[in-house]
């Protein structure tokens, strides 16, 4: 396999491992929902994310950023 072939399975591999994790995260609706029927309240409170939660949000922001760097890996590849 070449390089080019590689880091396009990769990309596939982390492209669904991160619609996996998105998927997989806590909904956030009854959040939206309080906020537009008058719980300002709780729109500007920082709440800490906790458990898995916080597994997923860190999970998802890694596997992100590796799709990115693998996507841009590709684009120069494939210029040279």
């Amino acid at each position: 396999m070449t390089v080019e072939q590689t880091l396009t399975v990769a990309l596939i591999v982390v492209g669904f491992l991160l619609i996996v994790t998105v998927m997989m995260q806590p909904s956030k609706q009854q959040d939206a929902l309080s906020a537009l029927s008058g719980g300002a309240g709780d729109l500007f409170a920082e709440r800490k994310s906790r458990g898995f939660e916080a597994v997923m949000r860190r999970s998802t922001a890694i596997l992100g950023g590796l799709w990115f760097i693998i996507g841009f890996a590709l684009m120069y590849l494939s210029a040279h």
